[in-house]
């Protein structure tokens, strides 16, 4: 098993859906996009591994939401083969110092990536980055790469094996990830939220599935976001209620491309005050590590 980890936004959902050939994690620009813990595995002839997805790499402080994704990020390392640590080709921040000093009190084989070499147009500038990243830690491997373009992903999958152990597969071939169709819908809704609404909404929303109907020819879902203040509440649904629409289309789009078939979203936006402090909300919401 090998856990990605990094601080938010450098890339390792993206990465991950790269690896595995399809989107399984949601991917914005917005921090605290990735909330859950979510496997992908990737088979071939030469063997199974298993990535491990998890939120960025942050300061356990704020609320109760905010401390339970700093312990899924950090818990992220333990019981793994191998860390891959993600950085931006950008340069090391403070916050991937952070997530440095996680891995190296550990005695588990870390690999560094340099994310994002897409965006150096002189790639020479990567040289210094790589001769400082090496000095310090002793790495592995450290490997340049695009999640989003592929470059370089087929040499990090080769570094990637010769790390891990031999054993028989934990999944079948044809599985790429442990969450549930279910799961991934609701992450959908997430997702367009994300794209849709400015810096501050995303943050302060939470998706519950209400119903939920799946066929090979019709997905039927329905949903109830929640907000913490009224205000927030007015943003979402829009004007007539057209921001909601959207959001409903895009669902819509998303998910009948997904799965061949009809889809069919129904949206709804409630107020709870606070919930991201609330224990018994959170969990409600699904913020225990679990597939849904």
């Amino acid at each position: 098993m090998v856990a990605l980890i990094g601080r938010p936004n450098v890339g390792k959902s993206t990465l991950l859906n790269r690896l595995v050939g399809e989107k399984i994690s949601i991917v914005s620009r917005r921090p605290q996009t990735t909330r859950h813990r979510i496997l992908g595995i990737k088979t071939t002839d030469v063997g199974q591994i298993v990535y491990v997805d998890t939120p960025g790499l942050h300061a356990a402080q704020g609320r109760r939401l905010n401390r339970y994704l700093a312990r899924l990020a950090s818990g992220s390392v333990e019981g793994v083969d191998c860390v891959v640590l993600m950085i931006a080709a950008s340069g090391w921040t403070p916050e991937d110092e952070d997530a440095l000093a996680l891995v190296r009190a550990r005695q588990i084989p870390v690999i560094l990536v340099i994310n994002k070499v897409d965006e150096v147009h002189d790639r020479r500038k990567l040289l210094p980055l790589t001769r400082d990243s090496a000095a310090r830690m002793e790495f592995a491997d450290i490997v340049p790469l695009s999640a989003r373009t592929a470059e370089n992903v087929d040499r990090f999958e080769r570094a990637v094996l010769a790390l891990l152990p031999e054993q028989a597969a934990a999944f079948p071939a044809d599985q790429v990830t442990d969450k549930s169709v279910r799961f991934r819908a609701h992450e959908t809704v997430r997702e367009q939220i994300c794209h849709l609404y400015g810096q501050e909404i995303p943050h302060v929303t939470a998706v519950e599935v209400t119903r939920f109907k799946h066929s090979k020819k019709r997905l039927d879902i329905e949903c109830v976001i929640w907000a913490e203040r009224e205000g927030q509440k007015a943003i979402l649904i829009g004007k007539g209620g057209e921001r909601l629409k959207q959001v409903g289309m895009r669902v819509r789009r998303v998910l009948e491309e997904r799965h061949g078939g009809k889809a069919n979203v129904r949206l709804w936006v409630k107020v709870r005050d606070r919930w991201s402090d609330d224990a018994r909300a959170m969990q409600r919401f699904g913020f225990h590590d679990e597939p849904m």
